[in-house]
């Protein structure tokens, strides 16, 4: 082989093939090898508990309350403090309910969980807010303003913002340690088009890890758009590592005060 073809040959090898490799396809929970994965994971800790309070997202602003009320209810299940959730009952249904009954029954919901948080309703749903002196739209949540309201429901949080100051090393210590312990969750922010998926910015918990594939299973919240899904924890980072409106996204590690 000429030297020219030999050097040619060896770049497009030292391009192609780490590309190929980091490139590792997002797996559907609801597929064999999605199951299998679950299966031989040593780190599912928080599946089964986050699974038993999940909850697909009304709306398409709702990533952030949604997940916060599955994580919320799965740390406090039987809280005394917890609403009566009413949102599915109409006026009428409790006409023919015996005296002292209710039928409502205790949950956090995705609508609930927004009014201890500094941003309004109206605010997550766009409503123009004065930063600066200029109005600007804010929709959703960003993830500073996430962990805001989970400490006004009284978690314990850690922000983590994937930016230049934090490796990739330490981000993967994070969210691993937590995945094997029980009672502690992951809530991860990161931008669906750098993960391969269609989308924007968006918002769900983790539950599992599988050594195997290193990949972390995401519930996402917004199954309308996208299922459950098993993705490569490089992928995940990559996706963390994006700028939102103000910064780049990341993570919140929370548990109860």
């Amino acid at each position: 082989m000429p030297v020219l073809t030999q050097f040619i040959a060896a770049f497009v090898l030292a391009i192609v093939l780490p590309t190929a490799a980091h490139a590792a396809p997002l797996v559907a929970f609801a597929s064999e090898e999605g199951m299998a994965r679950l299966v031989r994971s040593t780190a599912r800790v928080d599946f089964a508990p986050l699974a038993n309070q999940f909850e697909a997202q009304s709306n398409i602003a709702f990533c952030g309350p949604t997940t916060a009320a599955i994580v919320i209810n799965t740390l406090r299940p039987n809280d005394v403090e917890t609403p009566l959730d009413h949102n599915r009952l109409l006026p009428e249904d409790g006409r023919h309910l015996a005296p002292g009954r209710e039928l409502a029954l205790p949950r956090h919901t995705q609508e609930s969980v927004i009014a201890r948080g500094q941003k309004t309703r109206a605010q997550v749903f766009g409503e123009p807010v004065v930063v600066n002196g200029r109005s600007q739209r804010d929709g959703g949540y960003q993830l500073r303003q996430l962990d805001e309201l989970l400490r006004a429901h009284q978690l314990a949080t850690r922000l983590v913002i994937a930016d230049h100051k934090i490796s990739d090393e330490e981000i993967r210590r994070d969210l691993l340690d937590n995945l094997q312990r029980p009672d502690d969750y992951v809530i991860v922010n990161y931008q669906r088009s750098a993960i391969g998926q269609a989308g924007g910015g968006h918002i769900s918990p983790l539950a599992a890890y599988d050594a195997d594939s290193d990949s972390v299973l995401v519930l996402d919240v917004n199954p309308a758009l996208h299922g459950w899904v098993w993705m490569p924890l490089a992928t995940l980072i990559q996706g963390m590592r994006t700028a939102d409106a103000q910064e780049n996204r990341g993570y919140i590690l929370l548990r109860n005060r």
